[in-house]
């Protein structure tokens, strides 16, 4: 960690689902700190509660109860509308299945945040060529998705995120569609990525692909059941092996 400036914080998180006259509590009460250039995996198995807990994160979902403060902000009660201004700037968002337009170029899927933003053309395609070079595909900027394979997709969908200059990076499943060589070279970017500066929060459930985070948060039926610094990533970081 770089920066102790806190950028997210949770406290006494919880969501409920009504399901016909059951009541879901997919989070029960959950409070977190996560602070500036931190690089975090959340963890968990299928109905932990991890999913839920990312979509609020992201401002994808708003929280049943609790109050969340992103980046000095409290998005907690915010509208639709408003969340969705929240998210194109403060939030940069790599998904399982890339979510790329299947019609457009490398340049313009990555470009694409920018037209929300309102951007004019020739600034949003010199951020989106600069952000591709970042991942390695300065020379694949014209290529369409069928014409790329998974990783170099993968990489489309990261250039995308980081497009915007957002304070997070949320990644859900990253490597999921991915094979193991592909996988370590992904994780590699995300990596750099952190070093440059961003706050990274990585969602998986791989133990092998949580380890590249600095800290692990691990959680089961709707709660923290670990919170953890990655004890083997801080002694490399600080020299020690």
């Amino acid at each position: 960690m770089k920066d102790n400036k806190v950028i997210i914080a949770i406290r006494d998180i919880s969501r409920k689902y009504h399901m016909g006259t059951e009541i879901i509590h997919a989070l029960k009460s959950i409070s977190l700190e996560i602070s500036l250039n931190e690089y975090v995996a959340l963890m968990g198995p299928s109905g932990s509660g991890k999913s839920t807990l990312m979509n609020i994160l992201g401002c994808l979902d708003s929280p049943s109860g609790g109050t969340y403060v992103l980046n000095g902000i409290d998005v907690s009660k915010m509208t639709d509308g408003e969340l969705a201004e929240v998210r194109n700037k403060q939030i940069g968002f790599v998904f399982q299945t890339f979510n790329l337009l299947p019609r457009l170029t490398a340049l313009d899927n990555v470009a694409l945040p920018l037209v929300y933003a309102g951007d004019a053309k020739k600034i949003r395609n010199e951020k989106a060529e600069e952000a591709l070079r970042k991942v390695g595909l300065g020379d694949r900027m014209h290529h369409r998705p069928n014409e790329m394979s998974g990783g170099q997709r993968q990489r489309v969908a990261i250039a995308r995120a980081l497009v915007n200059d957002p304070a997070i990076i949320l990644a859900d499943e990253p490597t999921g569609n991915l094979d193991t060589k592909t996988s370590i070279e992904i994780m590699g970017i995300f990596e750099k990525i952190h070093e440059a500066g961003n706050t990274v929060i990585l969602v998986t459930h791989e133990p092998d692909i949580a380890e590249y985070a600095h800290r692990i948060v691990r959680l089961r039926d709707g709660l923290i059941e670990e919170d953890f610094a990655n004890s083997k990533i801080m002694k490399i970081a600080n020299g020690v092996e």
